[in-house]
């Protein structure tokens, strides 16, 4: 096992992958709480049932599904990088496909599972460099930082901290609420973890926040630990129903445009993770990323794998990064993972103590960490300024991450035309530009 890892190549032991791998999971395992809570839609009231996913079964796919993207990123790829449902597209999912869009999740599933297909497909047949090299990198930052002020507004609302106002659409919550508290002390408790650079610090404020409210019985103290894990049935396989039983459902220019945003987001979140991570690790060689084929490929099968089960789309990790730091440069940390997601099975009855207030602060906290791409923007150019803020502002003030995108790319070429680059503009960017006035024109 040391030879198929490379361990004396690559100059690590089974306790440093060990240790890297636990602390990949730990700083990944909010989602396990945050997933469920997300796509079952829990902090909308008066929904009706069918546009909820069952709870249970949506821990039980985000736990297989991190554990098996995870298992064929550590024994295809060998990178030491984690796979889970990934945040932003969870959001996009249920907050702008079912909730704004009205798409049943069934077929947003299948939305998710087309997706992973078409980039299966492009990892396949290399078109994948094309892609990236047709999008402005620009506007790939702009995407990650509208998607992390979205979730860190979600964040917000779930928190009660932002509330609805009359006068002002939004406004400041009631500070002196329990529940608001909780969440507020729960924010400055993480802060002070990832400031302080501890291991897995969302994780851990989010166990410190839930004791908190248990303690001030804000939170219900669980009454056992270990239970039988939760039925995968009301979401195995749903996302083969709408492809079976009604493919007109699918082949609309609405779920064009969920599925190229799945794609889109998922597409360069995991191009983005994986330059990250491997630099981190030393192991790119010639400032090329070694068998990149084979971890977009892991990428996207556990997209498929993960939409069969019945969850949102899987994707690489940037907190992989938290591993490698701590020794992993293998992909038996990734292996590692694997093991740790399959064994939160187990201890499905300890997610009665997370409630909104006690995910709010994650959700904040990672939004922080996704907008460190703004920086990256060129705003003193304003052809380039115009369409990155607009995807940025847009996305969380439409409440929807599909608007933010087609905002951008339609104004993306329109600035670029007018400030005279017309020959940088890559012709697949025209494309995007006509797909997304479609959007406007007939399904706004």
């Amino acid at each position: 096992m040391k030879n198929f890892f490379q361990f004396e190549q690559l100059g690590t032991n089974y306790r440093r992958e060990f240790i890297g791998g636990l602390t990949t999971f730990l700083s990944m395992a909010y989602i396990l709480v945050v997933n469920p809570i997300t796509l079952s839609l829990q902090s909308v009231p008066d929904l009706p049932d069918s546009m909820r996913m069952d709870y249970g079964a949506v821990f039980v796919a985000t736990a297989l599904a991190a554990a098996l993207g995870s298992l064929i990123m550590g024994l295809i790829a060998k990178y030491p990088i984690g796979l889970a449902p990934g945040m932003g597209l969870n959001a996009f999912f249920a907050y702008t496909v079912i909730l704004t869009m009205g798409i049943p999740w069934q077929t947003a599933l299948t939305g998710v599972l087309m997706s992973g297909l078409i980039f299966i497909l492009l990892t396949v047949t290399g078109l994948r460099e094309k892609i990236i090299n047709a999008i402005p990198a620009e506007l790939k930052f702009a995407v990650g930082a509208g998607i992390g002020l979205f979730i860190t507004f979600v964040g917000f609302q779930n928190a009660g901290i932002i509330v609805n106002n009359d006068a002002t659409l939004v406004g400041l919550g009631d500070l002196t609420d329990g529940n608001v508290l909780l969440a507020i002390f729960g924010i400055f408790i993480t802060v002070i973890l990832m400031t302080k650079g501890v291991k897995g610090g969302i994780f851990i404020g989010m166990v410190v926040t839930a004791v908190v409210g248990m303690i001030f019985s804000l939170v219900n103290v669980p009454t056992q630990v270990v239970d039988a894990v939760p039925s995968l049935e009301p979401t195995f396989g749903a996302a083969l129903s709408p492809l079976l039983n009604s493919p007109s459902d699918i082949f609309t220019v609405q779920m064009l445009v969920v599925i190229l945003t799945f794609l889109f987001v998922d597409f360069f979140d995991t191009a983005g993770t994986l330059v990250a991570v491997a630099n981190q690790a030393g192991l790119m060689k010639e400032n090329k990323l070694p068998r990149a084929g084979k971890a977009l490929f892991a990428d996207s099968a556990a997209t498929v794998v993960g939409a069969v089960l019945g969850t949102s789309t899987t994707t690489s990790y940037v907190e992989s990064t938290a591993g490698v730091a701590a020794g992993a440069r293998s992909g038996f940390a990734s292996v590692v993972t694997a093991g740790f997601f399959l064994l939160s099975l187990l201890f499905f009855p300890l997610l009665e103590v997370i409630t909104a207030p006690v995910t709010a602060p994650a959700l904040i906290i990672v939004g922080a960490l996704m907008v460190s791409s703004l920086g990256k923007i060129e705003w003193a150019k304003f052809e380039i300024a115009v369409p990155a803020f607009l995807t940025i502002v847009t996305m969380p003030l439409t409440y929807s991450i599909a608007t933010g995108i087609a905002i951008g790319f339609i104004f993306y070429p329109i600035t670029m035309i007018m400030k005279g680059r017309v020959k940088e503009i890559h012709p697949i960017m025209y494309f995007l530009f006509v797909i997304f006035v479609c959007y406007f024109i007939f399904l706004i």
